[in-house]
């Protein structure tokens, strides 16, 4: 990875543009530093899927979604990053302990019910079964109150998360370095 104080050119914009409120650029985008190209697209879609103002979930269980989805995928990158946030905005210590042990142990239903249940169900089963996906798992949803543009916010965190789980793993990338967490 180039350090930011090594970076010049397209990187030097691409880092700019990939700043957390820290002031800081993090593993997950410095990996991409020796093709710039690639951290464009992934910049815009991480900003899309979780620091868009059009998004209606609330941005703790997204982060909650984010989490589980690298627990099930085993990604102690981004869930060390994305619980930190979740946890800040939950804010509420007892609780997110509570919603991380459930978490770590596969059981969302001893802190979570009806359609925040329905959807950490579909996280992981989008995550670890995905030839196995059907309509009715979208029809499940809608049974629970959940939008469809709900369910494609959530699609989308599982999705882009999936992915960044598989970069950050597949390189060995570690938080050495980062400010972990996006809130202050």
């Amino acid at each position: 990875m180039i350090r930011e104080e090594e970076a010049t050119g397209v990187l030097r914009e691409m880092y700019d543009d990939a700043k957390t409120p820290h002031g800081t650029v993090d593993n997950v985008m410095k990996v991409h530093s020796l093709r710039p190209h690639t951290m464009q697209g992934h910049v815009a879609l991480y900003k899309s899927v979780l620091h868009h103002a059009d998004i209606t979930l609330p941005l703790w269980f997204l982060e909650v979604i984010a989490s589980y989805t690298s627990i099930k995928n085993e990604c102690e990158y981004s869930l060390t990053h994305h619980y930190t946030n979740a946890r800040r905005l939950i804010n509420d210590e007892d609780r997110a302990d509570k919603i991380l042990a459930a978490l770590q142990d596969g059981r969302p239903e001893s802190v979570f019910e009806g359609m925040y249940l329905a959807l950490l169900r579909y996280a992981e089963k989008l995550t670890l079964q995905i030839a196995e996906m059907e309509f009715q798992d979208i029809q499940k949803l809608r049974e629970f109150g959940c939008s469809d543009g709900e369910i494609l916010e959530v699609n989308q965190v599982v999705a882009y998360f999936n992915y960044s789980n598989r970069l950050l793993n597949g390189l060995g990338v570690t938080t050495e370095g980062d400010a972990i967490g996006y809130y202050d």
